[in-house]
């Protein structure tokens, strides 16, 4: 719900701060006050509307929703800010927020019934809608669910299997001649790791092989003198231990290298060559010898299940018939409970029509193609014919009465609602009837409304007077004997007879 709203210099309105209850929260006053300004402001908050005031917030509790992009938890309130300066900048909890995200984001908690927004006549929200009524209606309902859900997930994977063998056995014979090509190109080099490194090591001491020998050669001299060394130790009467330990590694590291270029010398280097640049080719292609070999298993396997095609196919043919029959039953036990749940809601609906002056609301569930959702498209009409061609005034006291009702099954959470001039123009009688049906949504609903009537602000649970004097509008809570006041204004006119006075205590009462 909103706690509290704040304007600063928007049109005639100069400041507001305003703090709210829970329930109905009506504004009335004069025509030309500001009561139409004020709700823009109010709207404009949550993106509905352009931004005009210099200054805008508002601060949401028990919002229930969770945002991670905001670091919202379900418990957590909401202050929404608007600031105009050479544009406009829009603030969730002091993070910075697009016009049309913050759209998004408060289309989740606030609904405004002056739109034409028909989601919640939409399929898919009606499912949505009616399956949460048969989980009221049965325990059971949930599992059903459930298993068709998973049943029908279980069918698409297998589907798609089927496809895509299916689009595979029309360039079976290509795709089994390019895994061969792809295979044999791998094992005509026959890698293995490392070894690419190890070519380079030896072609790197090849390329260094003459001076490596001739360092060698020239180093070797101090061969001559280690006896002379040795003795000259020993004269000084120094442990020669070391020197003679140090002379015999020296002697077999220059052995060994000599062994080892020895073996160089047998080695054909072209074919060296030749080998470290097949290894490079892989290398490039793949990244690593690794991914070379585990490219060539993929294959494999590749080549391996186009062998088996044939007999893979045949099982899931199979399997899919039985997984599609599978869904197709559980898809009856959805519509069965769906059509029954629809009618409980149709009845609900059209009792709160009949409130509202309107009836024959029907929703009908037709066959579609099997998707997720099952097999059901909700089609909503009233009086025999499309929503879209009644008018504004019908499509609002309709979704009213669908709200209401939804409410009333506790399978919607609330939110916050606004209401624009929604008893204008109404005889005495048909303003009773949404008094009555908006008391029974603000149950749920926090809700604001302009009032024109006596009948729906009498019901307020929190009555604002919106006033202008001298070009600027002011907007103040109204205490009881205020409202009754103002009431009682709106029934005679300035000049309050002692009937419409008793007339306003009644309706109040």
């Amino acid at each position: 719900m909103i706690d509290r709203f704040y304007l600063k210099d928007f049109l005639s309105f100069k400041e507001v701060d305003l703090e709210f209850e829970k329930g109905l929260v009506v504004f009335t006053g004069p025509s030309g006050a500001g009561k139409s300004i004020l709700m823009d402001a109010f709207l404009s908050l949550f993106g509905y509307k352009d931004a005009k005031a210099a200054l805008g917030e508002t601060s949401i509790s028990s919002a229930g929703i969770t945002n991670e992009a905001f670091d919202i938890d379900s418990n957590d309130d909401i202050i929404i800010k608007e600031i105009k300066k050479e544009k406009v900048r829009y603030f969730i909890n002091n993070q910075s927020i697009s016009k049309k995200n913050l759209f998004t984001f408060s289309h989740n908690i606030v609904k405004h019934l002056h739109l034409r927004d028909v989601s919640d006549f939409q399929s898919a929200k009606l499912i949505t809608f009616l399956d949460k009524l048969c989980v009221i209606k049965s325990k059971k309902f949930s599992k059903l669910k459930e298993d068709f859900e998973s049943t029908f997930l279980e069918f698409s994977t297998v589907k798609a299997k089927l496809s895509k063998i299916r689009q595979d056995e029309l360039k079976i014979e290509d795709l089994k001649e390019y895994a061969k090509y792809e295979i044999e190109k791998i094992t005509a080099i026959d890698p293995a790791v490392d070894e690419y490194e190890e070519l380079n090591r030896i072609k790197k001491q090849l390329s260094r092989k003459d001076k490596i020998e001739d360092a060698i050669k020239k180093a070797s001299v101090i061969f001559d003198s280690s006896n002379a060394v040795s003795t000259a130790l020993e004269l000084m009467e120094v442990d020669s231990g070391f020197f003679d330990e140090s002379i015999n590694e020296l002697n077999n590291i220059f052995e060994g290298f000599n062994d080892t270029l020895s073996e160089l010398e047998e080695l054909d280097i072209e074919n060296v060559l030749d080998r470290i640049e097949k290894l490079s080719s892989l290398q490039k292609r793949f990244g690593s010898i690794e991914e070379a070999l585990i490219y060539k298993d993929e294959k494999q396997k590749e080549l391996d299940s186009y062998e088996n095609i044939t007999f893979e196919k045949s099982l899931l043919e199979k399997q899919e018939l039985e997984l599609f029959d599978s869904c197709e039953e559980l898809g009856k036990e959805l519509t069965k409970k769906r059509n029954d749940a629809s009618k409980v809601l149709e009845e609900k609906i059209n009792y709160y029509l009949e409130f509202l002056y309107l009836s024959n609301a029907k929703i009908t569930l037709e066959d579609k193609t099997l998707d997720i959702s099952g097999a059901n498209t909700v089609i909503f009409e009233l009086n025999g014919v499309n929503l879209d061609t009644i008018s504004s005034g019908e499509f609002n006291r309709l979704r009213l009465a669908l709200l209401t009702s939804m409410s009333g099954f506790e399978i919607v959470q609330g939110g916050i609602l606004f209401l624009d001039e929604i008893d204008a123009n109404l005889s005495g009688k048909e303003s009773n009837a949404i008094a009555n049906v908006l008391s029974t949504l603000s149950k749920t609903y926090q809700i604001f409304a302009i009032s024109h009537q006596p009948q729906l602000t009498a019901t307020a649970d929190q009555h604002f007077l919106v006033d202008k004097k001298d070009g600027v509008s002011t907007v103040r809570v109204l205490n009881k004997d205020e409202k009754i006041e103002e009431v009682s204004r709106m029934i005679s006119g300035e000049d309050i007879t002692k009937e419409a006075r008793e007339f306003a205590i009644n309706l109040i009462k």
